[in-house]
């Protein structure tokens, strides 16, 4: 039971987080992954190697201690962690394992004269209140979805239907049912948990869905990423024909319904999410004005650019713009794009639907490189874009975008 005295020692703790907390992450992932073989397939190492994941969880104990008395100021962190987790399928049985290595860790990096046995008993108390609160909203998420119609639960077998180069780093899989039955619905910009065995070792990776919802099948599209574990094993093993185990779909970063014109803007495979999104935006009826804004370094790593020229063609509400960090060479046949250079706020000026009042009334989905993010994020706040009509979410761990 959290009680306020345990409430006062958690928030005077804040301090020591700010100026330690990523050390203290750092060495909590060195125990956990150590000392617990099993949990290390819901971890992307690459992301220990970068500390991006300790940075991220740093961040977000941080942010809990901060708010410890009003919960509710968190937004939707609680959320998109509850999500991060059903898709990976992280499970009641985990929760003590994780505890017991972040009481160990605060005692071993702070140590035993800063983390007392009262500290201890504090945070003990303050972790066990926010496990509670995640297998709880875990437990009815999985439980919706397993009820829905096409819905299940756990790992459900899918077969590699189709296989596509869509430019020289990404690849797109089509995924459907090994057991023929229809598959459960999603939001456009919704991401689907993978488990497969490489190299004999169990690995586990979300991947935004690709395409809008069909019922009868997936599509993700995967970038090939240098030393990629799971992304190079796809490209190179996993062909037509092959099987892959899927969790079902999750994710809060999708596309709501409104009538204010529409800006998609990705940088790299980034553009996966926005794929699903723009499909779904050009279905409604009325079709909202909808401007599609890629970015991408050449022209031999920009994906699905014949199949958006196609709807920019089919549809006269729907306006694309390409940028490259390279212009294509005076040799190379192939079509210039709209902008070259990174995208400021100059080009996305050009590209934005026009301002009324130093305002842009607009829906803005973003997402890509984490500098990326930053970057356009900025522009728009420059360019009057309200700060709650912006959207975006990061492909690894979540993280502060300032």
């Amino acid at each position: 039971m959290l009680s306020t005295a345990h409430k006062a020692i958690v928030t005077a703790t804040v301090p020591l987080l700010e100026a330690g907390g990523e050390a203290l992450t750092t060495h909590f992932y060195k125990l956990l992954l150590a000392e617990h073989p099993d949990v290390r397939p819901l971890f992307n190492q690459a992301n220990q190697v970068s500390g991006e994941q300790p940075r991220a969880l740093a961040n977000g104990v941080l942010m809990y201690a901060k708010h410890i008395d009003r919960l509710e100021a968190l937004g939707d962190m609680a959320a998109q962690i509850v999500n991060k987790h059903v898709a990976l399928q992280i499970l009641p049985e985990h929760y003590p394992v994780v505890g017991a290595c972040l009481l160990r860790a605060i005692r071993e990096v702070l140590g035993a004269d800063v983390a007392t046995d009262a500290v201890i008993e504090a945070w003990a108390a303050a972790y066990g209140q926010l496990a509670d609160m995640l297998i709880g909203a875990e437990a009815a998420a999985y439980d919706a979805k397993a009820a829905a119609p096409g819905g299940w639960r756990g790992a459900r077998a899918f077969t590699v239907v189709q296989k596509d180069a869509e430019s020289a780093e990404i690849t797109s899989f089509y995924l459907a049912p090994a057991d023929g039955a229809p598959v459960l619905d999603f939001a456009p910009g919704q991401y689907i948990g993978l488990r497969l065995d490489v190299n004999g070792q169990e690995a586990r990776r979300n991947y935004s869905l690709s395409a809008a919802p069909n019922g009868r099948s997936y599509r993700i599209s995967v970038k090939r990423e240098p030393g990629g574990l799971v992304s190079n094993h796809l490209h190179d093993h996993v062909h037509e024909g092959a099987t892959v185990d899927l969790f079902p779909p999750s994710g809060l970063f999708t596309l709501q319904p409104a009538d204010r014109p529409l800006v998609l803007i990705s940088g790299g495979v980034g553009i996966t999410p926005t794929l699903a999104m723009l499909e779904a935006a050009l279905a409604t009826s009325p079709v909202r004005p909808v401007h599609f804004i890629h970015c991408a370094r050449s022209h031999q790593v920009h994906a699905f650019r014949a199949p958006i020229d196609a709807l920019a063609l089919a549809h006269p509400q729907f306006e694309r713009f390409y940028c490259y960090d390279e212009a294509p060479a005076a040799h190379e046949q192939v079509e210039a794009p709209h902008g070259v250079g990174r995208l400021d706020a100059h080009k996305l000026a050009q590209w934005l639907p026009a301002a009324a009042g130093g305002v842009r009334d607009v829906d803005v989905y973003f997402l890509g490189p984490k500098p990326f993010m930053q970057q356009v994020r900025r522009s728009l706040q420059a360019l009057g874009v309200p700060a709650p009509q912006m959207r975006f979410e990061f492909f690894g761990p979540a993280s502060a975008l300032e």
